[in-house]
């Protein structure tokens, strides 16, 4: 029987986008939206922990530890990413340009 390996194999590349997926709890993909290329990275609710956000979609909070979607431009930079829910983020389309409020949610 031969020992285990504690190393990774050679020849593959280290800080790969891939790599960089799986660490923050999600995958990234690519989608157009708006006559632009957006990336879009799925951030697992433990990797959120700790951290509230303002969905653009919604105007709402997501709370820390609630899975979401991060979407930014794909040759905007790090100012130009924006937390939305999941739900917010596959109904973006239909949404209006002015989101709408009951009168009792809070305004932020």
């Amino acid at each position: 029987m031969s020992p285990r390996r504690n190393r990774p194999k050679a020849g593959g590349s280290s800080g790969s986008s891939d790599d960089e997926g799986r660490r923050y709890g999600g995958f990234q993909s690519s989608e157009h939206w708006q006559g632009e290329e957006w990336s879009v990275r799925h951030v697992a609710g433990a990797s959120a922990a700790g951290k509230t956000y303002r969905c653009p979609g919604c105007d709402q909070e997501i709370a820390s530890g609630v899975a979401h979607v991060v979407a930014w431009p794909q040759y905007g930079g790090v100012d130009d990413r924006r937390h939305w829910h999941k739900a917010c983020w596959n109904a973006k389309d239909r949404r209006t340009t002015k989101v709408q409020r009951s009168r009792n949610a809070p305004r932020y």
